[in-house]
């Protein structure tokens, strides 16, 4: 198995257990996952996970209306944006890169 695939099945859950476990650290863990990852990610799907980052960062405080679990489900959510971001600045950090390089 590709060790990215592993970094990103970490990452889901620790996304998930962020939401029942108070630390907060959670989120730079997340986003330097999501950095690393982002390494592996291929040109043709920047759009994709640039999308990805900006849906879980806007509309995950959605399920706040949701009685009783909507808040651990926006947690949840909103831990897997921080990660996809990460993935997401790795991406234009590369395309930036590969645009200007000498």
């Amino acid at each position: 198995m590709n060790p990215f695939k592993l970094i990103g099945w970490a990452a889901i859950a620790l996304a998930v257990i962020s939401a029942f476990v108070d630390f907060q650290y959670w989120g730079l863990i997340l986003l330097l996952l999501g950095l690393v990852v982002g390494i592996s990610i291929a040109v043709e799907d920047s759009v994709r996970v640039m999308v990805t980052a900006l849906v879980l960062a806007s509309l995950s405080t959605v399920f706040n209306h949701i009685p009783e679990i909507g808040h651990y489900i926006a947690r949840i959510f909103s831990a897997g944006g921080i990660f996809v971001a990460g993935g997401a600045m790795t991406l234009i950090t590369r395309n930036v890169w590969n645009r200007f390089k000498p």
